[in-house]
């Protein structure tokens, strides 16, 4: 069978155990194109119909998985979407840089246990360990983070599937164990994982919860960013913003209050703090044209 072949069916059994897939290239990236001119906002193909979203071309679907892989016949891998209750610690080992040993630092400083979870080996002697976080809970991607040689993959993140081929050679589940139900991430380890509590900013116009007009309106917007599903939470920030500048332009609301309070809601659902401010600044350029 070619690596194609055991790229789409390896990504068949990840849809069995219950995750989303999508093609990958050798280079362990995307490789539809997107459909979209440089600077969209499209979050992926249940909005426009058409694949070239990476992570959210992601699906469930076997036969919606056969027709993406179609779209990609030199795809030798797949991708599995991270995010809701599934996260993923990408451990590199590589360029002097040992994630694992940063890790069983961790657990020693910190007093947590590593769990017998998920383990995937890749080309570089690295491992992916696949765990769960409570519902409800955003752990942002982050890269070095935690300590070197550790990135955290969740929402809107993916993770190299077992089976994929890279240019260094296979992804393949650790021997002793195979494939077994990702165990939840220790409470101390999911600590170090989230975000830090937001500094007060008393002075912010929303933090001094006055009730005039233009409060309202930015908390209104505010509001569509936190209540925003997973795979809407661009577009809606990208919507909220748009209408935020309109305001700021006309003087009802504080720019400067409105990317603070917009980009704060983006990053407590999900988002990272660099693509929230993108997403804000691209609004604003739309309001100005």
């Amino acid at each position: 069978m070619s690596n194609h072949g055991k790229a789409r069916a390896a990504a068949h059994r990840a849809l069995d155990w219950g995750y989303g897939g999508f093609p990958l290239s050798i280079n362990k990236i995307p490789i539809i194109r997107s459909p979209h001119e440089k600077g969209h906002t499209c979050p992926g193909m249940a909005f426009c119909g058409a694949p070239g979203h990476g992570v959210g071309d992601a699906t469930d679907d076997h036969d919606v998985l056969d027709w993406l892989f179609d779209q990609a016949p030199k795809a030798v891998g797949y991708g599995i979407a991270c995010g809701g209750r599934l996260v993923g610690l990408d451990l590199d080992r590589k360029n002097g840089v040992d994630g694992v040993a940063t890790l069983n630092r961790l657990s020693r400083e910190h007093g947590f246990p590593i769990p017998y979870t998920t383990t995937v080996g890749t080309p570089n002697n690295g491992l992916h360990l696949w765990g769960t976080i409570p519902e409800g809970t955003v752990v942002p991607n982050s890269v070095g983070r935690l300590g070197p040689g550790i990135d955290v993959r969740s929402s809107r993140g993916y993770l190299v599937g077992p089976g994929s081929v890279g240019r260094n050679g296979e992804y393949v589940f650790h021997p002793k164990t195979g494939y077994i139900e990702p165990q939840p991430i220790p409470e101390q380890l999911l600590a170090l994982m989230l975000p830090p509590a937001p500094r007060p900013q008393p002075q912010r116009r929303l933090a001094a919860m006055s009730v005039d007009s233009s409060t309202r309106t930015l908390q209104g917007l505010v509001d569509v960013v936190l209540k925003s599903s997973q795979g809407n939470r661009n577009s809606a920030l990208y919507w909220a913003a748009s209408k935020a500048w309109a305001h700021a332009r006309d003087g009802h609301i504080a720019a400067a209050d409105a990317e603070a309070e917009l980009v704060g809601a983006a990053i407590q659902v999900g988002l990272g703090e660099a693509e929230a401010r993108r997403t804000v600044a691209s609004a604003e350029r739309g309001v100005r044209v």
